[in-house]
């Protein structure tokens, strides 16, 4: 009987010691955890005389103050270019914060809803060719936004995951260059299923 006990006993041990195995190499956040993801993208174009360059570049951190909530900040660099006989460019910095909402942070799969705000200070420069002459004007603009939106977390090793997300709620107001203009405020609402973001968070 003693033996089937101690039997019994070791066999539950080693259940229990694979389990946590495959739940480390599965990965899953916990409190305490830092991870890194963010977007860089390059878009370049040409229709004819017709010609557009973009790019991008997003940088998040986030840190988990408890189990199953996680604040971070990000960073922003935009820089867009039309060209068609005339030129525009516009270039934009900003900064960020968010919080997460994670229902089941230790899985390997984990739902999270998202809150952000950012602030962009944007750069305007248009250049007109008048009579075989450029023309060079340009003004600054602010533009501030809070937006909520809801993701998927599912991790492919201990430290990577691939996450998708999509905004749900969202409001900006751009000063349009100040100085009397009038302000554009935009206010969306609804899951734009076509606009799903996707990306790779690292955790360290």
């Amino acid at each position: 009987m003693k033996k089937v006990l101690l039997s019994a006993v070791a066999l539950l041990a080693f259940g229990f010691a694979n389990a946590q195995e495959e739940k480390s190499a599965n990965g899953g956040f916990s409190k305490g955890d830092v991870f890194v993801s963010g977007a860089v993208t390059l878009n370049s174009s040409k229709t004819g005389d017709f010609k557009a360059n973009s790019f991008q570049i997003a940088p998040k951190v986030g840190y988990f103050v408890t189990e199953n909530i996680a604040v971070g900040a990000m960073l922003g660099y935009t820089s867009d270019k039309v060209e068609l006989g005339d030129s525009a460019t516009n270039t934009g910095f900003g900064a960020g914060a968010f919080g997460r909402y994670y229902f089941t942070p230790a899985s390997q799969f984990s739902l999270f809803a998202e809150f952000g705000a950012n602030y962009m200070s944007y750069d305007n420069e248009f250049y007109v060719d008048t009579d075989g002459s450029l023309n060079a004007a340009d003004f600054k603009s602010k533009e501030f936004g809070i937006q909520l939106g809801a993701g998927m977390n599912y991790f492919v090793s201990s430290n990577f995951s691939i996450e998708a997300g999509v905004g749900v709620l969202g409001y900006s107001s751009n000063d349009n260059g100040g100085n009397g203009a009038d302000k554009t405020n935009t206010f969306s609402f609804g899951g734009d299923w076509r606009a799903v973001t996707f990306g790779v968070n690292y955790k360290f």
